[in-house]
């Protein structure tokens, strides 16, 4: 099942990658919604291989997951393969200038059924596709313009 949306944001394209490889902010962020995240690599700046182990409840359940970048093209695409309990989600994040201070986005996130009871999971999100492709696209633009606005603060 796949969901993708693209956003423009006000920002240079080498700008809007920098802010999207600021993983500890990202790290922070999910530790204050209260997931548990570590860092499986020690890697000092951005890399194919860069990974994290993270926890947290959803819907009444304590989640596992495992994330690692299996693709890095800087400025203009990240790719992450996250493992759970039964599903692998590939999440491709790529990045087109569209002028010097002009960036489109692309968020492209692909899940995939790896057991019976993930593949019943998602059956059940696809009599939900429209509902939640709406609310996908919401979040992915609320995002973007959380990076905007943090360009124009830093700028």
């Amino acid at each position: 099942m796949k969901f993708s949306t693209k956003e423009d944001i006000e920002a240079p394209i080498a700008a809007v990658f920098d802010m999207l490889c600021d993983f500890e902010f990202f790290e922070r962020a999910a530790m204050r919604r209260g997931a548990e995240v570590q860092r499986t690599d020690n890697k000092a700046t951005p890399d194919v291989g860069a990974g994290w182990s993270a926890a947290f409840n959803m819907r009444g359940k304590r989640r596992q997951v495992e994330i690692e970048m299996v693709a890095f093209e800087k400025p203009n695409e990240m790719v992450f393969e996250c493992r759970s309990q039964g599903l692998m989600t590939v999440m491709t994040l790529e990045l087109v200038a569209l002028s010097r201070n002009r960036t489109r986005v692309m968020v492209v996130i692909d899940i995939k059924p790896l057991n019976l009871s993930a593949r019943l999971l998602v059956q059940s999100l696809k009599l939900a596709k429209t509902s939640l492709t709406k609310k996908y696209k919401l979040r992915v633009a609320e995002f973007a313009r959380s990076l905007e606005e943090r360009h124009k603060r830093y700028a």
